[in-house]
């Protein structure tokens, strides 16, 4: 049960580290479609490189116990804007991924502080 226990937080932290690594690499090469919602929310052309980069920033720091809980802190933050987005702009189905992205930043972040009884931060 221990075994369970301490790698099953690895589950949301490769997933999500997967997940931002994508998106953030595909913001960073310009995709058309990913970059619409940054001009729709009245946001500069910039603005999307840099979510882009914070993203694939905050996938890496995610997979370093010493980054991790900066990592989900930032990306749950990133996450809030695409809640916000998905939520004003487009059916609110859309946003189920932001949602369970910004859920699994929280797990990590509330594990990373102490939380589930756990025993260190690997």
């Amino acid at each position: 049960m221990d075994f369970i226990k301490r790698y099953a937080i690895w589950c949301p932290i490769i997933l999500s580290a997967l997940a931002f690594g994508a998106a953030g690499t595909f913001k960073l090469m310009g995709t058309p479609d990913l970059h619409q919602s940054f001009a729709l929310l009245g946001l500069p052309g910039w603005f999307g490189y840099f979510i882009g980069a914070a993203e694939v920033a905050g996938a890496i720091g995610l997979l370093f116990a010493r980054t991790r809980l900066l990592a989900a802190i930032g990306l749950a933050i990133i996450m809030v804007g695409a809640v916000y987005f998905h939520v004003v702009f487009t059916p609110l189905g859309q946003a189920i991924p932001a949602l369970l992205l910004l859920g699994f930043m929280l797990l990590i972040a509330h594990y990373q502080r102490g939380g589930f009884s756990r025993k260190a931060a690997t």
